[in-house]
C-alpha cells in the first residue's frame, strides 16, 4: 500500500513560520507548551495547566499559616500557636485570599454548571468551599456562638483540589506536550539541493518536490522519500521503537527522525501541517477531546452526589432541628456539605483515562476514541488483515532451486548451483524496477554474491525480462515465458516449483538459451514480529483470525506459518466488514487490525478498529486506534493498557465511593445515639486522604511498560 498523509484541517502545524520565512529558533518550547496547554472541553474549559499550577503553589503557601494558627488544628495536634496582636485574624484573612484566588476556578465552574442546570464536580467543590468559607466567617465574627472554625479545612481543601486538577491536566496535556517538544527540535533550516550544489533555506521556504540533503546526526525537517544514499534512522520519537531503521532509496522518512550514520538525499513530499508528525498531534488532540462512557459515568455520578449531598444536608438540618439541637443541626449540616465534595470520585475515571492516553501515545499507540481503550479489554478475537499488517506487503525471495540439484540446505555443490541461478537472475533483473526484480537483486546482495555483468536489458511484457550475460541470452520469467519458448521444467525442478505454487508463491524460472537452469520463489514477506503477536494474543486467551483477498492457498500458507486460528480468504475489500459481522454474530467481541484505507468499513464495524499507520498514514478516520509503526505487537500494548486502566478505574471508584458512603452518614449523625460522630476535622482529613489516594493510585499506571518488542 502507498501511504499518504493529508491534513486539510486548520491546525497550527508543527512550527509556526511567518510568511516571510523567518525561523523561530530552537527554543525549548515543548515544556512550555505542556505547561500552558489550555483545555477546551468539559469542567476544565478555558483552564490551563500553568493556571492550576500557579494557584496551587500560592494557595499552598497561604495555607501553611492558616493551618498553623487554626485553634482546631492546634487542638487536634496538641500544641499552642503563638499569640500576638492580630494573630487571631491570620486564618480568616489568609483563608479568604485562598477562597477568592485558589477557589476561583471552582466557583466559576460551579456557577456555569448551575446556569446550565447540569450540576457536576465543579458545583460540588464550589458548594463545599463556600459552605466552609461562610461557616468559618460566622465563627470568626462570633455570630450565633457556633464553633465552626473550618479555615484550616478550607485552606487544605482548595490546594488539594487544585493539585488534583493540575495532575489531571498535566496528564491530558503531556502527550501533546511531548509531541510539541519534538516539533521544537526540528531544525530551523534545511539544505536544499540545487543545480549549483546546496543552499540553506528556512523550513518555510521548502516545497513539496524539493530535494534536501540530510547529514549524519541531522533531523528530518519534513516528510519525504530517500532519493540518494542510505542511512540508519532513529525513529523512536515517532514509533516508540528504540532500534534504528535502515532507509534506502525509495523508502519513506518522516519529519523529526534522525539520520544517525550517513548523509542521504531526500525528495520532500510533505511539509508543515501535512507531515505525519502534525497528523499525530491532531490525533492526540482528538483523543484528549473525545468523550467516553466512563467519563459520562463520572459526570452522572457527580450529578447524583450533588443531589445526594444537598438532600442529605437538608435532611440533617431538619432532623437535628426537630430534635431541638440547633447547634448540632448547623454543625452537622455544614460538615456534610463540606466533606461530601467527592473530588476523589471525580478523579477516579478521568485521570486514569488521561494517563492511559498519554502512556499509549508515548508508546506509538494513538487512541483517537477513548471508547476504544475501554472496549479493548472485552475483545476475545483479533482479526488481522494480511497484506501490510501481518506481512510487509512486498515480495521477498523465499527459496532457490537449481535444475537437477534439489533445494537449499543440502551439499555445497547444490548450494553453489543455486547461487549461480540466483546470481544470473539478479544480473538480468538489475535494471528492472519491478518489485519482484528488486527483491531478487536484494537477496543476491544479502548473500554476498558477485553479479555478472549484463547488458541489452529488455522487458518482455507479461512474460518476464531478457538480457545478455557473458555473451549468453538469459531470460527470467514465469510460466508464460516457458510456454512461449516451448520449454518444460526438469521433473525434479517441477516437483519443487509445484510445491511452491501450491502455497501461493510467485515462481520465476531462469532460462539460459534453450535450457531451464532453475527457479526462484517469491512470497509476501511475513513480519517476524507477527509470530510473537499471534502467540502472545493466544497466550492471553484471545483468538486470532486473518482476512485477506488472496487465494486460499496463499492465505492458509501464511496462517500455518503464524499459527492463526481462523482464516477468511478471497474476500473483497468491500466484504471484509461482513466477516467482522460474522464473528460478532457468534457472540465475539472483535478488534480489527488493518491498513485503515481498504479496511475502513471493517475497522468501523468492529468493537475496536486499529489502523496500522506506518508513520506516514496516520490520518485514519475509520479507526479508534492508530499504531504509528508497523509492528502488530503494539496490539498487545493496547490490550494490556486497557486491562490495567480498567482495574485502576474500579479500584478508584470503590475507594472514592466507599469514602462517601461511609463518611456522609457519619457526618449526618446516624450513629450519634451510639456515640459515634464524624467530627469536621476527621471528615476533612478523610476527604483529603481519599483524594490523594485516588490520584496516586492512578499515577501507578505510569509503571506499566508498553514495549512491543518485549511482549510475551
Amino acid at each position: 500500500m502507498e501511504h499518504r498523509h493529508s491534513s486539510p484541517g486548520a491546525d497550527q502545524g508543527l512550527r509556526n513560520h511567518s510568511p516571510g520565512g523567518t525561523p523561530h529558533g530552537n527554543h525549548a518550547v515543548g515544556s512550555a507548551a505542556d505547561e500552558h496547554t489550555v483545555h477546551s472541553h468539559g469542567q476544565h474549559a478555558g483552564h490551563s495547566v500553568a493556571m492550576f499550577r500557579d494557584r496551587f503553589w500560592l494557595s499552598l503557601a497561604l495555607a501553611v499559616p492558616v493551618v498553623f494558627f487554626s485553634p482546631m488544628f492546634a487542638e487536634l495536634l496538641g500544641y499552642a500557636p503563638p499569640a500576638f496582636p492580630g494573630s487571631a485574624w491570620i486564618p480568616p484573612v489568609f483563608g479568604t485570599a485562598i477562597y477568592l484566588y485558589g477557589g476561583r476556578p471552582f466557583l466559576k465552574g460551579g456557577l456555569n454548571e448551575l446556569k446550565t442546570r447540569k450540576p457536576g464536580m465543579m458545583l460540588l467543590i464550589a458548594m463545599a468551599i463556600s459552605v466552609a468559607f461562610i461557616a468559618s466567617w460566622v465563627t470568626s465574627l462570633g455570630i450565633g456562638g457556633f464553633d465552626l472554625d473550618f479555615w484550616w479545612e478550607l485552606a487544605l481543601l482548595v490546594p488539594i483540589m487544585l493539585l488534583g486538577h493540575w495532575i489531571e491536566m498535566r496528564a491530558l496535556g503531556s502527550a501533546q506536550g511531548a509531541l510539541d517538544a519534538l516539533a521544537a527540535l526540528l531544525p530551523d533550516e534545511a539544505e536544499r539541493v540545487t543545480a549549483a550544489g546546496t543552499e540553506t533555506v528556512s523550513l518555510a521556504e521548502l516545497r513539496a518536490g524539493d530535494t534536501i540533503l540530510v547529514r549524519p546526526g541531522g533531523r528530518m525537517p519534513a516528510d519525504g522519500t530517500v532519493s540518494g544514499g542510505q542511512a540508519e534512522f532513529d525513529e523512536s520519537m515517532i514509533t516508540g521503537e528504540s532500534r534504528t531503521v535502515l532507509r534506502a532509496p525509495g523508502d519513506p522518512v518522516v519529519a523529526g527522525t534522525i539520520a544517525t550514520d550517513n548523509s542521504v538525499r531526500v525528495r520532500v513530499s510533505a511539509i508543515g501541517e501535512d507531515t505525519a508528525l502534525a497528523g499525530i498531534r491532531r490525533l492526540v488532540a482528538e483523543a484528549q477531546a473525545s468523550s467516553s462512557r466512563a467519563q459520562a459515568l463520572a459526570d452522572r455520578a457527580a450529578a447524583f452526589l450533588f443531589y445526594f449531598a444537598a438532600g442529605t444536608g437538608v435532611l440533617t438540618f431538619i432532623f437535628w432541628t426537630l430534635m431541638g439541637s440547633m447547634g448540632d443541626a448547623v454543625t452537622r449540616t455544614v460538615t456534610v456539605l463540606v466533606i461530601a465534595c467527592p473530588h476523589a470520585l471525580g478523579l477516579a475515571i478521568p485521570l486514569v483515562i488521561a494517563i492511559s492516553t498519554e502512556r499509549a501515545a508515548r508508546a506509538g499507540v494513538l487512541i483517537k476514541n477513548r471508547m476504544a481503550l475501554e472496549r479493548m479489554r472485552t475483545v476475545n478475537v483479533v482479526l488481522f488483515d494480511k497484506t501490510g499488517t501481518l506481512t510487509r506487503g512486498e515480495p521477498e525471495l523465499k527459496e532457490v532451486a537449481a535444475a537437477d540439484a534439489g533445494t537449499t540446505g543440502q551439499d555445497a555443490a547444490q548450494d553453489a548451483a543455486q547461487d549461480t541461478v540466483l546470481a544470473l537472475a539478479a544480473a538480468v533483473e538489475a535494471d528492472s524496477e519491478h518489485p519482484l526484480a528488486r527483491s531478487i537483486v536484494a537477496a543476491a546482495r544479502e548473500r554476498g554474491l558477485k553479479l555478472p555483468t549484463a547488458d541489452g536489458f529488455m522487458s518482455l511484457t507479461g512474460r518476464g525480462v531478457r538480457a545478455t550475460v557473458d555473451g549468453r541470452t538469459v531470460q527470467v520469467g514465469g510460466p508464460a515465458l516457458l510456454r512461449e519458448l516451448g520449454l518444460q521444467e526438469p521433473p525434479d525442478l517441477a516437483a519443487t516449483t509445484g510445491a511452491w505454487l501450491e502455497r501461493g508463491a510467485a515462481v520465476l524460472h531462469v532460462v539460459d538459451g534453450g535450457r531451464v537452469l532453475g527457479a526462484v520463489s517469491l512470497e509476501d514477506a511475513v513480519r517476524p514480529e507477527s509470530r510473537q503477536a499471534v502467540r502472545a494474543l493466544q497466550a492471553r486467551g484471545i483468538k486470532v483470525a486473518m482476512v485477506t483477498g488472496d487465494a486460499r492457498q496463499v492465505a492458509h500458507a501464511v496462517a500455518a506459518e503464524l499459527g492463526i486460528d481462523e482464516v477468511f480468504a478471497e474476500v473483497l475489500p468491500a466484504d471484509k466488514d461482513k466477516k467482522v459481522a460474522e464473528l460478532q454474530g457468534r457472540g465475539l467481541k472483535v478488534a480489527m487490525v488493518g491498513d485503515g484505507v481498504n479496511d475502513s468499513p471493517a475497522l468501523a464495524r468492529a468493537e475496536v478498529g486499529i489502523a496500522i499507520g506506518g508513520g506516514t498514514d496516520v490520518a485514519v478516520e475509520s479507526a479508534g486506534v492508530v499504531l504509528v509503526g508497523n509492528d502488530p505487537r503494539a496490539v498487545l500494548s493496547m490490550l494490556d493498557l486497557s486491562r490495567a486502566s480498567y482495574r485502576k478505574m474500579w479500584q478508584n471508584l470503590v475507594w472514592a465511593t466507599g469514602y462517601n458512603i461511609v463518611s456522609v452518614p457519619l457526618a449526618a449523625g446516624v450513629l450519634a445515639f451510639a456515640g459515634i460522630v464524624l467530627s469536621p476535622a476527621a471528615g476533612a482529613v478523610m476527604m483529603s486522604a481519599s483524594t490523594i489516594v485516588v490520584a496516586l493510585n492512578a499515577q501507578l499506571l505510569r509503571r506499566l511498560k508498553l514495549n512491543p518488542a518485549a511482549v510475551s
